[in-house]
């Protein structure tokens, strides 16, 4: 359900948008914002709202782990995209759950006319790192529709 207005939005995005995600800014086209909801130290799995203005969407990247990791995203507002390396994206709406194994090089964000958030569920494992790779290029991400 695509979402352009930032007000309906925030109607729809269940568990708030958070504080600017400055510490992960140089990582993303676009500004996205980041609302932990649990803290591994407490729990040991780390939630997140993640949430992406139009257009925004983060850099190629792999969650790698030498057993477990990955990462789950649980869609809950707006309208995104979801792509894995030389696969087709996958068009994301609410409701929708996307499993991302170990050792995968993918990116996730918003449509370019759509406000978009999910829950980031970083997996447990052992030995898990991320790599930040190169951004999605305009080109690559214009062919979306």
């Amino acid at each position: 359900m695509k979402i352009r207005n930032e007000e309906e939005f925030e109607k729809e995005n269940l568990f708030g948008k958070g504080q600017s995600n400055k510490a992960y800014a140089q990582y993303f086209v676009g500004e996205s914002f980041l609302n932990p909801l649990t803290s591994a130290k407490q729990c040991g799995i780390f939630l997140a709202n993640v949430t992406f203005e139009p257009g925004c969407r983060n850099n190629w990247h792999i969650h790698h782990a030498s057993k477990g990791g990955g990462q789950i995203l649980l869609c809950i507002s707006g309208s995104g995209w979801y792509q894995e390396e030389g696969k087709e994206a996958v068009s994301l709406e609410p409701g929708m759950v996307i499993t991302i194994p170990p050792e995968v090089k993918h990116w996730h964000g918003a449509k370019a006319d759509s406000w978009f958030g999910h829950i980031a569920f970083e997996v447990p494992g052992a030995d898990c790192r991320n790599e930040w790779c190169e951004p999605v290029s305009d080109e690559e991400y214009g062919r979306l529709e």
